[in-house]
This record gives C-alpha cells, structure tokens and sequence, in this order.
C-alpha cells in the first residue's frame, strides 16, 4: 500500500501537508481555513471523510489559525504537545485534545505516526514522519538547523517535505531589520537553500523517490533559484517545489516503485494574506 501526499499551502501564509492512503489520512498544521482546505483536498480529489486526525509541528499562526475551524467541522482529534497548546492559545476541548510524545508512534489505522524535537523558535517544536507499509514520508520544515533528529528520520524517507526557506545573498541583502535576519539564520529560524541541500547531499537515501521543497520565503526566496539548484544534483529523486498559493499535484509514494505521480495540474488559487513574522 502506497502514501499519498500533497501540499496544500507551504509558506508563512498558511502550512498544510496532507498524508494517507485509501482507508485513512491525517493533516499535518492545520494553517488554512476549513473552508480553503476543504476546497482544495477537492480539486485533488482527496476526500475529507478519510481525514482520521491532525498533527501540529509548533504553536505559529501559519500553522494553527486555522485548526479551531478545522475541528469544528470534521471533529477531528488534534496530536498537540501540552506547551505547544497553552502557547498558542488554543481553546480546545475533549475529546479532541490528543497528546503525544516524542519517538513514541501514534498509531492511526494503518498509520504510524512519530514526532520528534527539532531546532526552531517555538516553545516546543516537532517534526513529523509517518509510516505505513514500510513506506516513510517525512514532514521536515520550520528547521533552523538539521539536528540529529532530523538527520536520522531523513536518511530512512522515501519522500520527504524539506524546508527551503531563504537565499542567503538575498536576505542578507534584503530589508529586513538586522536582529530579524539573525533570527531567521541563527540556528533555531528556519533552513536556507545551501542548508537543505547540503542535507539532502550527504544524507539522501537512494531509494527516496520525491522532495518536495517547502515553507519558501517570499521575500528572501524564489521558486526558481531552489528548482535550479536541486535539480542540477537531483539524480533519481524527483524535485517539486510547494507553492505558498496552490496546492500541489498528489504524489503516490511507494518503496519499490518511484516516480508514481497522478497526471494532474491544480487550478490557480487566490494569493492569501501574508500574516507571518518569517516570509
């Protein structure tokens, strides 16, 4: 049985990832709208019924403004740590509240779903990989530097979701303040081009079929530059850049077949309001 995963939105506008199979699915953040998630699981083809829960990596507005919502409509249960809720503020009730700990499997159906720590300026940040039939699709964003932790679940992805977030020229020379550049490349903000590559260089397995590079700044980023400097090292692994205003394609990740991807194209989306510190 293979993974399906998509990109609904990767971008300090709004993060949200989807993964599941034919029977089950879980959403990790949970930073659009129900209504704009909802829509665009639709144009995918992807059905709301199989969504069995929500993981949430850290308690940032573009990753939980819209979970309230998203509970409220399809009752789902929420994977949350205890200081990532209080942090964030977050008003939610059993039986939805749902606790997990780190290294310890969620297990959801057919789904294995395992949180880790991670560097990054939140209370208390996680990263994701969630496994089903020996198949592991790893969700690594909002990284300000690659951590064991990371380096270890990356190295066993047959896909993964990697944070590309900045050029390093860019933002040095762009206009953000000083201390908000430092608190970007500082070790606990979030990975730069060089970085994400660097990782995927040395720690790549060779059966990971498909990258999709995420969380990109639309300031200190351009979709471009991150397509050119991956594909140029890219060997088997297919390399797709997540858009911070459409969803992607789906991608049918399995261990013994890469390159399963549905013929689709999604339809524009409106460009959302940017609302996030980090762009």
């Amino acid at each position: 049985m293979s993974l399906s995963i998509a990109s609904l939105n990767s971008g300090s506008n709004g993060n949200c990832y989807y993964v599941g199979n034919q029977r089950e699915a879980i959403l990790i953040d949970a930073g659009l709208s129900s209504r704009e998630t909802d829509r665009r699981m639709k144009r995918l083809g992807l059905s709301a019924k199989n969504l069995k829960a929500v993981f949430i990596t850290h308690e940032h507005g573009d990753h939980i403004k819209g979970l309230r919502s998203l509970v409220k409509k399809y009752k789902l249960p929420v994977y949350i740590t205890d200081r990532t809720m209080t942090q964030g503020r977050l008003k939610l009730k059993d039986p939805f509240v749902k606790h997990f700990k780190p290294f310890e499997p969620v297990i959801i159906g057919t789904l294995s779903i395992t949180g880790f720590p991670k560097f990054h300026d939140a209370c208390d940040p996680h990263s994701f990989v969630v496994t089903c039939n020996h198949v592991n699709v790893g969700i690594f964003t909002d990284i300000g530097a690659p951590c064991k932790n990371v380096i270890h679940h990356f190295k066993q992805c047959h896909a993964a979701f990697l944070e590309s977030n900045y050029d390093e020229e860019m933002l040095d020379k762009g206009s953000y303040p000083y201390a908000l550049k430092n608190r970007i490349r500082g070790g606990h903000g979030h990975l730069s081009n060089k970085q994400a590559l660097q990782l995927f260089l040395e720690h790549r397995p060779p059966f990971m079929s498909h990258l999709l590079l995420s969380h990109l700044s639309e300031n200190n980023n351009r979709p471009e530059i991150v397509q050119r400097l991956f594909n140029s090292c890219a060997g088997k692994t297919a390399i797709i850049v997540a858009s911070r205003y459409e969803e992607s394609p789906v991608y049918d990740i399995d261990s013994k077949t890469p390159y399963v991807v549905r013929p689709f194209r999604p339809k524009i989306a409106k460009h959302q309001f940017q609302l996030s510190l980090f762009q």
